[in-house]
C-alpha cells in the first residue's frame, strides 16, 4: 500500500457557536445606528474575523443581520468570528426613499465595514465569552450579490461617484483576503439600460487595482438578465479583470443563490442544492483559512476533493 499524496482533511468537527444580536453600534451621521450580529465558536483563541455583507433580493430579512445562516453558521463552527451588519439598503429598516444614498447605499455599505473594524473593542466586549479571543491581524470580507460589490470595494476595486465625478477608493488595508459570491461584474456596455439608468455607480466599476487576494464564486447559470447583457460570465469579471493573486470557483448549474447560501429553505433560491451549498461552505472556509494562515493546507485539500469525484460540482482556477 502506498501512502496518500493528498493533504489531510483539515476541516475538523464543528464546534458549538455563540451568536449575539442585534448589537447596536452608535453611528453618528448615519441614517440609523449600525445593527450587527456576531457569531463565534464557543471555544478557541486567536480567532480570525470575517465581515459578511448581505445582498438584496425580494425577502425582507435575508438582507440583514438575520440572513446568510448557511455561511455564518458554518464559518463560526469552524473557527471564525463572523460579523454581519444590517446595511442601510436592508428592507427591514424601511428608510425613506429620499434618504441620501438610497436605494443601494453603495458607499455606506463599505463604510459600515470600516466602522466595524474601528470599533472591534466595543463589539468584542459586548459578546459574552469573546473578549481576548480575536486575532485582529487576520480579517477577511465576504459578500453575496450586492454584498459582493461591497466586498470588492474594500478589496481595492474603484468607481467614479456619479454625483461628484470623483474617483472613490474605499480600500480597507486591515482586510487581507476576501470572498466574492455572485458579485456584480464590470460596468459600461455590460449593463442593461435600466441598470445604467437606475444604478449609475455600476457604470464605472474598475477591478484593475483590486490587488487583495480573493476567491470569486460564480454560477454558470447565473445570467442576471435584469442587470447585465453579458450573461453568467459577468459574475466572473472580478476574477478576470483583477490582478492576481485570485482564484475563481465556477459552480456548474448554479444560479444566483449558489444553491441556497442566503438562508435555509428560502423561496427566492431558484437553484436549491444542499450539496452545492456544502461545497461553497467548505471551499470558502478553506480558502480563507489558508490565506490567513500561510502554509495551511485546507485550500489545497478542498480543491482536490472538489476535483476527485466522477461528477464534480464545479472547478477552480487561479492566477
Amino acid at each position: 500500500m502506498t501512502a496518500s499524496t493528498h493533504p489531510p482533511d483539515t476541516v475538523g468537527e464543528p464546534t458549538p457557536v455563540l451568536s449575539v444580536g442585534p448589537l447596536v453600534l452608535p453611528a453618528p451621521g448615519r441614517a440609523v445606528d449600525l445593527h450587527l450580529r456576531v457569531s463565534a465558536p464557543a471555544t478557541g483563541s486567536d480567532l480570525p474575523v470575517i465581515l459578511l455583507s448581505h445582498g438584496q433580493g425580494p425577502s425582507h430579512h435575508l438582507s440583514s443581520l438575520h440572513g446568510y445562516a448557511p455561511l455564518a453558521d458554518y464559518w463560526a463552527a469552524h473557527g471564525f468570528v463572523v460579523i454581519q451588519p444590517t446595511h442601510l439598503s436592508s428592507r427591514t429598516l424601511r428608510l425613506d426613499p429620499d434618504t441620501p444614498g438610497a436605494p443601494l447605499y453603495w458607499r455606506s455599505r463599505a463604510e459600515d465595514m470600516t466602522r466595524v473594524l474601528d470599533h472591534l473593542d466595543l463589539i468584542e466586549a459586548a459578546v459574552p465569552q469573546l473578549p481576548g479571543r480575536l486575532d485582529r491581524s487576520k480579517v477577511a470580507v465576504a459578500g453575496h450579490s450586492m454584498g459582493g460589490h461591497t466586498a470588492s470595494l474594500l478589496l481595492g476595486a474603484r468607481l467614479t461617484d456619479p454625483h461628484s465625478g470623483a474617483e472613490v477608493d474605499l480600500t480597507e488595508p486591515r482586510i487581507t483576503a476576501g470572498v466574492l459570491l455572485a458579485a456584480p461584474g464590470r460596468g459600461g456596455d455590460a449593463l442593461t439600460r435600466s441598470t445604467a439608468e437606475n444604478y449609475p455607480f455600476f457604470l464605472t466599476t474598475d477591478f484593475s487595482r483590486m490587488t487583495t487576494p480573493a476567491l470569486v464564486v460564480a454560477g454558470d447559470h447565473d445570467s442576471s438578465p435584469h442587470l447585465t447583457v453579458r450573461g453568467a460570465a459577468w459574475h466572473s469579471d472580478p476574477y478576470v479583470l483583477a490582478p492576481g493573486p485570485k482564484s475563481l470557483l465556477t459552480l456548474f448549474g448554479a444560479g444566483h443563490g449558489l444553491g441556497g447560501v442566503s438562508g435555509y429553505d428560502v423561496a427566492e433560491t431558484t437553484d436549491e442544492n444542499p450539496a452545492r451549498v456544502a461545497a461553497v461552505q467548505r471551499l470558502t472556509w478553506a480558502y480563507l483559512r489558508s490565506q490567513l494562515h500561510p502554509g495551511d493546507l485546507s485550500w489545497r485539500a478542498a480543491r482536490e476533493l472538489l476535483a476527485a469525484g466522477p461528477d464534480p460540482l464545479g472547478r477552480v482556477e487561479s492566477k
